[in-house]
């Protein structure tokens, strides 16, 4: 049996992985802080027949080996961390990173812990700093119900005016990890921490390598059309080439059975 078609259906699987990956990235082109993720290949194991520098007689070395691949597979999908464009929205409590690191969120019940660059905060009823699903900013700030007025600056510090006096009642904080891509993905734009990406790092927004906060604005996804159409393309084309590949191996299998009536 030919080989090509188990190594040509490895490719074909590949390519399917590749457009399944793309396809999520494109579905997430107006998601608030997604991050687009690269799906990565390596080569399988080789058959051998002959190694490079195997003697070949009269003390002489084979300049070249004989080496046939099996094929390939996906290893794994890595998240890029660019930045994406500020999004300008004109509320108070939405914020975005410029820079690197990650806001804290934690259910009520402490539960789920997740990290994420989407700032879309607002204040639910008891005035506590909240994301999409309910889940509040840490450390949590709460806003009083009394405040005409919110401001986050730079640096993090938030800050209300009550009755014509400023003052302030709270300090986003920042995370980072020292292997974000071993973050893993949860969906609702969270990421959570694992064994891989190491332990968290707090720190005040602009301080020891954090970004800043740009209040009233939201972070766009990092996802660049034009580059993802051309990956559809090429993985349409590559998954039409192995098939191609395993209908040359059948009709080269067919030829052979023919030779002998």
């Amino acid at each position: 049996m030919l080989k090509a078609f188990f190594t040509s259906a490895t490719g074909m699987r590949a390519q399917e992985l590749l457009i399944d990956n793309t396809a999520n990235n494109l579905a997430n082109v107006n998601t608030t802080g997604f991050k687009k993720s690269h799906l990565e290949f390596s080569d399988l194991i080789y058959d051998v027949s002959k190694a490079p520098g195997a003697p070949i007689g009269d003390g002489q070395v084979s300049p070249i080996g004989l080496q046939i691949g099996n094929g390939v597979r996906p290893t794994g999908t890595t998240n890029v961390f660019t930045q994406g464009a500020p999004i300008e929205t004109g509320i108070a409590t939405h914020m975005a990173i410029e820079g690197g690191g990650f806001f804290k969120v934690q259910s009520a019940s402490g539960n789920l812990i997740g990290y994420t660059r989407d700032g879309a905060f607002t204040q639910n009823a008891d005035g506590v700093l909240v994301n999409a699903d309910g889940l509040q900013i840490e450390p949590g700030v709460t806003i009083p119900s009394t405040a005409e007025e919110v401001s986050i600056g730079k640096d993090g510090t938030v800050g209300v005016m009550e009755g014509g006096v400023f003052s302030e009642i709270g300090q986003i904080e920042l995370y980072r990890f020292s292997n974000p891509a071993g973050l893993r993905q949860n969906g609702g734009n969270l990421f959570l921490a694992t064994d891989a990406s190491g332990p968290e790092f707090a720190g005040n927004p602009g301080e020891d390598g954090f970004g800043m906060i740009r209040s009233m604005h939201l972070e766009a996804s990092n996802v660049e059309v034009v580059s993802e159409m051309v990956s559809l393309i090429t993985a349409q084309r590559a998954y039409e080439i192995n098939s191609r590949a395993i209908k040359a191996g059948d009709e080269m299998l067919s030829t052979t059975s023919q030779l002998v009536r």
